[in-house]
């Protein structure tokens, strides 16, 4: 089955609104693990603008689920990963100016300095996730350079204009998918998933975990997060019985 990793970074986000202390992303990956997630994820950032240092310090005390820490290739980040010691790590690209991340980290053209990180990571025995624009030459070279995973960037899917780019976009990220397996990669997927377009996903790519946040966090604002996760959860494991029922086991 797929496992669902919950992206808590937008509850800080809420938080850094007003410069306060709540809501507090600590007490949202609780309220996400008892709504049945499987990771909990969230990206510290060099400027900081939602997770901050103790948030990290207190999931990694707390989180009894697996913890999935976003992060650039930037030294002072890979530092205080290294310290905190998550359960993975997933690298990606990061720009000040961006809203959010806005595509896949080129590991082309950052390998070198990818496969040093990767090199120091693996030496803790954390599993290292590069998150990937959805062609075979990222795929080749993560392969390439150690990657244990690649996830996959959804986005370019989940903004797509219209139903013909959406099935151009999801035969993209289809093809990848099988591509990266072949490789030997274990496969995930994230970035602009919600309650209405990850069945096709889950139905198509058969990633192994899927990342989604913001819809969760949207949702949460209206029925509580361990319900906005539970409802997720559910979508999810409709969208594969509905898999299995149409083309039976993969």
């Amino acid at each position: 089955m797929h496992l669902l990793g919950v992206n808590i970074d937008h509850v800080a986000t809420i938080r850094e609104a007003r410069k306060t202390y709540e809501p507090d992303p600590v007490w949202a990956a609780a309220e996400a693990q008892l709504g049945g997630a499987d990771l909990i994820t969230v990206h510290l950032r060099e400027d900081r603008r939602h997770i901050h240092d103790r948030d990290l310090e207190l999931l990694r005390q707390t989180v009894s689920v697996e913890l999935n820490l976003e992060m650039s290739l930037a030294e002072q980040i890979v530092e205080i990963a290294q310290e905190v010691a998550p359960d993975m790590v997933t690298m990606v690209p990061e720009s000040r100016e961006e809203v959010t991340t806005e595509g896949g980290l080129d590991v082309v053209a950052h390998a070198e300095r990818a496969q040093s990180v990767i090199e120091r990571f693996h030496k803790q025995d954390i599993p290292v996730s590069l998150f990937v624009d959805p062609e075979d030459e990222q795929l080749k070279r993560s392969r390439e350079l150690g990657a244990d995973f690649v996830e996959l960037h959804t986005g370019t899917y989940a903004n797509a204009s219209g139903p013909e780019e959406r099935s151009r976009e999801l035969e993209r990220l289809v093809r990848a998918a099988e591509a990266g397996r072949e490789l030997g990669l274990t496969v995930n997927a994230g970035h602009g998933l919600t309650y209405h377009n990850v069945g096709a996903i889950v139905q198509k790519v058969f990633p192994h975990e899927l990342h989604i946040g913001h819809s969760i966090v949207a949702r949460a604002v209206f029925v509580g997060l361990r319900e906005a996760v539970r409802q997720m959860k559910d979508v999810i494991y409709r969208a594969e019985m509905l898999r299995l029922a149409r083309e039976g086991p993969q």
